[in-house]
């Protein structure tokens, strides 16, 4: 077995196989080209590939230098297809998902799971995802159209995923982390791109991600009914880490910290309100807020549920889709259909606006009204057939999430993949050592 495993013909035949079925998946055979590298590298050895390798004779003093070299040519070589096309690092920015997935999570996203995406713009700073010192850390020299390689299966309803950001191709340099659209809802575009510019344009597979729960996928109808999630008639907040906001009267004083820690509820977002006296937005899940009920110390816990009008800052302005005509609130949301591939809806100006970007950005058509009229690439429309499936994502801390109640539908091509395992946490608001969640370190999701 030994003699077999150092044999020069087998070590290529293996190599040789294994780059076929990756050429294969690819699907691009321009890549074949790469045999004849792999047969002088075992076979003919014509060619030092590893030319900055030094070889050293026996005694001879090692050179630091190309020793690191070595090592951070060989770790570029492995991690980057590594990143690109099973695996991809990312850090819980914001705390929408508690108590699934906490502030300062940082995990590894598996892309096999729904396939990876190859790079759009293939011209990029290794290990950045889209900026650097300020600058745009990718090429736009080099586009490419969007390709999803076969993976294990497709996004199913209940799945955390993490994928790009929708609204994300249209940044605000000053406000890097606040939505465009959202901006200019409020402000209009001349104030917002004044005060805020120059824009900055993203390509899909640049622009941020996001992780939050799918809990509706293509052909779907979702209801959020008293914040509860109905899709096709049936219940599906089965989820124990599901949260929202409660109003808990207290006797009169603040709730100890310890207290709120082993109840799992975060003290930073933990705001007391003296003429209560309590907390008027506690976010919790129901098991905790079961327990805290129980407490001497808390005279009333109930759940708050928003009714139409919705309290500012969940205006019309905010929320999906955007206009009056729908009176939805965060917690009484739909009935809405989740768009799938090649399915056919008719269109009105009254139902326009649920599908208004998919069909001007996403799926890159020319969308207009003129006199009551729609036009699709100047051609008059009553019926539009999607070129694409569409998810409507939630955070499970319903009452802290920016998600699809409040930008919509999420495209197949802006899914990235499946968080597999958290390899690190820390607490944000603790000091070292003490920050560190030993007890969520190699926790698999």
């Amino acid at each position: 077995m030994k003699r077999l495993l150092q044999n020069k013909w087998f070590r290529f035949g293996f190599w040789a196989l294994l780059y076929l079925l990756w050429v294969i998946w690819l699907g691009n055979y321009w890549w074949l080209f790469g045999l004849p590298v792999i047969f002088d590298i075992f076979i003919t050895r014509k060619v030092k590939w590893a030319f900055w390798k030094k070889k050293y004779k026996e005694g001879e003093k090692h050179n630091v230098w190309l020793d690191w070299l070595d090592a951070i040519i060989f770790a570029v070589i492995v991690v980057i297809p590594l990143n690109i096309f099973i695996l991809q690092a990312f850090r819980i920015p914001s705390s929408s998902m508690e108590g699934t997935l906490m502030t300062g999570d940082y995990l590894f996203v598996g892309k096999l799971a729904y396939g990876p995406k190859l790079p759009e713009r293939p011209l990029s700073i290794p290990f950045v995802h889209n900026t650097i010192f300020g600058g745009k850390s990718y090429s736009d020299l080099i586009k490419k159209d969007y390709k999803r390689l076969a993976g294990f299966g497709h996004v199913e309803r209940g799945d955390i995923v993490v994928f790009n950001f929708p609204h994300g191709d249209t940044v605000l340099s000053k406000l890097p982390m606040d939505d465009y659209y959202t901006m200019v809802r409020f402000n209009g575009r001349e104030y917002t791109e004044r005060m805020y510019g120059p824009l900055i344009t993203r390509p899909v597979d640049k622009e941020d991600n996001y992780v939050k729960r799918c809990v509706a996928v293509s052909g779907d109808t979702l209801a959020v009914v008293d914040g509860t999630v109905i899709v096709n008639g049936d219940t599906v907040d089965i989820y124990p880490g599901i949260q929202n906001s409660y109003t808990v009267i207290t006797t009169g004083t603040a709730i100890n910290p310890k207290n709120l820690e082993r109840a799992g509820i975060d003290d930073a977002d933990a705001w007391f309100d003296a003429s209560l006296p309590g907390y008027p937005a506690l976010c919790m899940t129901q098991e905790a807020a079961r327990e805290l009920s129980s407490a001497s110390y808390v005279k009333e816990c109930r759940r708050n549920v928003d009714v139409y009008p919705p309290d500012y800052p969940d205006s019309y302005l905010m929320l999906f889709p955007f206009t009056e005509d729908f009176k939805w609130t965060r917690d009484n949301y739909g009935p809405l259909y989740i768009p799938a591939k090649g399915d056919s809806v008719a269109l009105t100006l009254e139902n326009l606006p649920l599908y208004r970007r998919i069909i001007d950005v996403y799926e890159g058509h020319d969308l207009e009204v003129r006199d009551s009229v729609i036009l699709i690439d100047g051609v008059p429309a009553t019926h539009y057939t999607f070129g694409m499936d569409y998810y409507f994502m939630m955070g499970d801390n319903r009452h802290n999430s920016l998600d699809s109640r409040y930008w919509g539908f999420v495209p197949e091509n802006h899914i990235v993949g499946k968080p597999r395992v958290i390899w690190f946490s820390k607490d944000l608001n603790k000091p070292f050592p003490r920050n560190i969640r030993w007890n969520r370190i190699l926790k698999f999701v």
